[in-house]
């Protein structure tokens, strides 16, 4: 059965957005970059809130950019040609390789873990992923760790009433500036 993934950079206290809504953390090095691209190889669909989506449209015409290092080329190329689904209410058409969902997210996940496939279905967007955890959804936990406090914000673990068991799978430093890399998998 496909894997269902949740995957964000996270501060060391455990937020993905800042106290200000910001994510003006230093940027990923060509190791911190390349880590990205090998996790995106290992998806078949990644499903997208809205505002993510939004975020992620840069990528859609990035390649027309000429300043772009080849790795980024790479990514760009790879993010277009992955199938998106994406979760919103107020969106009326979306571009690329995306659609908008059918249903809600549970009977997408049903959907597409029934559909063939070995690759991962990955999950992004602080409150998609926080209703994938709260209804149980999600396989695999990786966290890129940067190395800074922010104070608050958006937490990577939304807070629950519930006890998640974790088992690690890989703990890893990539980069230069010793973000750490942390793969959990839900023990069921």
């Amino acid at each position: 059965m496909r894997s269902v993934t949740c995957s964000m950079n996270v501060s060391l206290d455990g937020y993905i957005v800042g106290p200000d809504g910001g994510l003006d953390w230093p940027g990923p090095d060509e190791v911190v970059f390349r880590s990205w691209i090998d996790e995106i190889r290992e998806v078949d669909v990644h499903l997208l809130g809205r505002r993510l989506y939004e975020t992620m449209l840069f990528w859609e015409t990035a390649d027309q950019d000429p300043s772009l290092d080849d790795s980024k080329r790479e990514w760009a190329a790879l993010w277009n040609a992955l199938p998106k689904v994406v979760f919103s209410t107020t969106l009326a058409a979306v571009q690329g390789n995306a659609r908008l969902a059918s249903g809600s997210l549970a009977e997408e996940i049903e959907r597409l873990r029934a559909e063939p496939g070995e690759g991962d279905i990955a999950i992004g967007g602080a409150a998609l992923a926080a209703e994938a955890a709260a209804s149980g959804l999600i396989d695999e936990y990786r966290s890129r760790v940067c190395p800074l406090l922010v104070g608050g914000g958006t937490p990577f673990f939304p807070r629950s009433e519930r006890r998640v068991d974790l088992e690690l799978v890989e703990n890893r430093v990539v980069g230069s500036a010793g973000l750490v890399l942390l793969r959990h998998r839900v023990v069921r």
